[in-house]
């Protein structure tokens, strides 16, 4: 049982509760036009070829100063479930909190038999209209709208996270369409905006991809209080 892993981070805080070791996996289906890890995509330039005991053995030096736990992102990790599974196992052996951070393209029985051993989901609603959404990630919506039914099914905890891009995913309607659509589940712990930055232009340039997003300036502090407000105004915890 291997893992195809791009990086580690041994202080992660914004992955999660606490201070936590987040490991980004390598692959993914998806080709968000914002995505700031796109060396992540093609599972053949993994870094790191490991097993989950490796891995493991790589959280339990960082265990005295990684007391949230481990999230599990990407890339996409539910395209390795096995890899998850064996390894949020050992964790568990050892009463340490999981989440995984997924786009929840993918819900079949191994990533059900995944979740079992998942205490957070952190999942990526990454725009409510179906056309949109595949402009923005070149992949269909029904996927993460049915695996967000079988989160509330289970009433697994879910933080969910939406990308603020001008231009993109800013329009207003869409965004109370997409509130409207959070606020249905009790499962819903927290709601993160996440600004739309520039920082990952390098890594686009590293791959020699077209990034078409070049000319697109973050989101002003009155853009972002304004989805946050329309948010917080279905309920939603912001």
């Amino acid at each position: 049982m291997l893992g195809h892993i791009h990086s580690f981070e041994t202080f992660g805080t914004k992955d999660g509760p606490g201070i936590r070791f987040v490991l980004f996996t390598q692959g993914c289906p998806l080709r968000c036009l914002y995505c700031h890890n796109p060396d992540t995509w093609d599972k053949k330039d993994a870094k790191y070829i490991l097993t989950p005991q490796e891995v493991f053995n790589e959280i339990d030096k960082v265990k005295n100063f990684v007391r949230g736990g481990v999230t599990v992102s990407g890339g996409e990790p539910m395209l390795q479930p096995d890899f998850v599974l064996e390894l949020f196992k050992i964790c568990k052996q050892h009463n340490i909190h999981t989440a995984i951070d997924t786009s929840g393209i993918y819900l079949n029985d191994k990533i059900k038999e995944v979740l079992q051993y998942t205490d957070l989901v952190l999942l990526d609603i990454k725009h409510i209209n179906a056309d949109k959404y595949r402009s923005l990630t070149s992949a269909p919506l029904e996927p993460t709208l049915r695996f967000m039914e079988y989160l509330s099914s289970i009433d697994k905890p879910v933080w969910l996270r939406y990308v603020l891009v001008p231009h993109y995913t800013d329009n207003e309607n869409d965004l109370r369409e997409w509130a409207e659509y959070a606020s249905r589940f009790k499962n819903v712990e927290r709601v993160d905006i996440l600004p739309f930055h520039q920082m990952a232009v390098h890594k686009w340039e590293q791959i020699n991809a077209e990034y078409k997003l070049k000319d697109i300036a973050p989101p002003t502090n009155a853009e972002k209080e304004k989805a946050e407000h329309i948010f917080k105004s279905y309920g939603l915890p912001v």
